[in-house]
């Protein structure tokens, strides 16, 4: 069965497909160098049991310091985009930090990565976000599989043809959280 390509693909600003509407790697050479960063989040739903569990060890799991290890498993994704993102170009990322909180009712994850560099690092900072929570699922899984995964977002970008800033939540949203950053 042939693929089916949308005529209208390339005039509605999808910049992955070339003149024949077939996928293809954005060529980035003719673009200025330039400082970006990009800041993203994913938010770890879990049951009052894992999240009362995790209060009394400190963040810890038969498994390990779950916060510390989705630390390094962010960084790593981070750092490994290009490999799972068919179209991402290599970035030699010169930060990553991610920030774990535990907030009500679960945890909110933070990526920020940054590089000097002809393309953006959105996907970077999403996929580094994405990943500390999965681990964060992995090293919970074995108390509960009632833990979802949520609102993983672009918070913010700068550098490139635009900046992106997304508008803070209302602060009934906000309420609940017990801040408690990790950072490397």
């Amino acid at each position: 069965m042939a693929a089916t390509h949308h005529p209208r693909a390339k005039s509605a600003g999808l910049t992955h497909l070339d003149a024949g509407n077939r996928p293809a790697m954005v060529d980035v050479g003719d673009k200025a160098i330039t400082r970006r960063s990009a800041t993203a989040e994913a938010h770890v739903r879990l049951p009052r049991a894992i999240v009362s569990a995790l209060r009394a060890t400190g963040h810890r799991t038969k498994k390990g310091p779950v916060f510390d290890t989705a630390v390094i498993a962010g960084v790593l994704g981070a750092k490994r985009t290009s490999d799972l993102i068919p179209f991402c170009h290599p970035m030699p990322l010169d930060n990553c930090a991610i920030e774990i909180e535990a907030v009500a009712g679960g945890i909110r994850i933070r990526c920020t990565a940054a590089v000097e560099h002809r393309t953006g690092v959105e996907m970077e900072a999403l996929t580094g976000a994405t990943v500390a929570a999965l681990t964060v699922y992995d090293m919970c899984k074995a108390l509960s599989h009632d833990i979802e995964i949520t609102g993983v977002r672009l918070l913010a970008k700068t550098g490139g043809k635009r900046d992106f800033q997304r508008a803070s939540p209302p602060a009934r949203q906000r309420r609940g959280s017990t801040r408690r950053p990790v950072r490397p």
